[in-house]
């Protein structure tokens, strides 16, 4: 309970700028706020087994070579819904009237995206938001070593643990030898899809907007925003493009990262 609860303090806005602290100091409580993100939340994990349940039982052969690459490709965005889904739990901002819900939910869709240790998780991402693109940051570049792929490597290595490993080769034999799904289709939809996640996880949301721009980084986050519009900024990473922003507010939740970019650029405009 100690880390969580100082990651609603270091993760959920500590480092957030004095001029826009006043926005978005601590996530909307409001019952609203959590029935959306639960809403959300929800939506994505059911979408994620409905495209389990297809791949498994069809296949490539009840589908076809287009619609099983059609199915691959929703898998992958979807499993990237339920990584910025735990991501957002990690900040309390998927159900931040209920905390322990808000936890339940990060918790359960942590394994079933990756079998993801949520402690492992949190102390990281505590890191990221403390101490952003230095030696002590878990998702920058090893010193001295800004290539993509050793980044990328390095990256998934913070993440990855032998118990997560041991949790997903149990959950595929079970599935396998149990439940009687085939390797092939286990692959496909479901492996192939998780690994693609964290390649488009790792692109939008840590390599393009904290890798260093020539000059160097302007703000204290060493991290920028692409210059998406709304819907090609959900599609690419459920708005995780609007990465400046998420720094800056911490405390909003991916849905309202559109809105709260708009906030920050009103502000900037008129000095505030």
């Amino acid at each position: 309970m100690e880390i969580e609860a100082t990651a609603a303090r270091e993760a959920a806005g500590a480092e957030a700028p004095s001029a826009v602290r006043p926005l978005e100091a601590t996530p909307d409580r409001s019952v609203g706020a959590s029935v959306t993100g639960l809403v959300a939340a929800g939506t994505l994990v059911l979408a994620w087994a409905t495209i389990l349940a297809v791949g498994f039982t069809r296949g490539v052969e009840g589908l076809g070579v287009v619609g099983a690459a059609v199915l691959v490709v929703l898998s992958v965005f979807v499993h990237t819904g339920l990584f910025i889904t735990v991501h957002d739990a990690l900040h309390g901002t998927v159900c931040p009237r209920w905390p322990r819900l808000n936890r339940l939910v990060g918790r359960v869709v942590a394994r079933l995206y990756a079998g993801f240790s949520w402690g492992r998780l949190l102390e990281r991402h505590i890191r990221h938001h403390r101490f952003p693109g230095t030696a002590l940051d878990p998702d920058h570049h090893a010193p001295g070593s800004p290539g993509v792929v050793r980044w990328y490597v390095r990256f998934v290595g913070e993440y990855v643990t032998w118990g997560q490993l041991l949790w997903m080769a149990v959950a595929f034999n079970v599935l396998s030898h149990a439940v009687g799904v085939a390797e092939g289709r286990l692959l496909l939809f479901w492996v192939l899809p998780a690994l693609l996640s964290t390649v488009q996880l790792f692109v939008f949301g840590t390599w393009l907007p904290h890798r260093t721009p020539e000059g160097g980084h302007d703000n204290a986050h060493h991290a920028r925003s692409a210059a998406f519009p709304p819907w090609l900024s959900f599609v690419t990473c459920y708005h995780f493009g609007y990465h400046h922003e998420h720094h800056a507010l911490p405390a909003v939740p991916w849905w309202r990262l559109p809105a709260a970019r708009r906030r920050l650029a009103a502000l900037q405009d008129t000095g505030g």
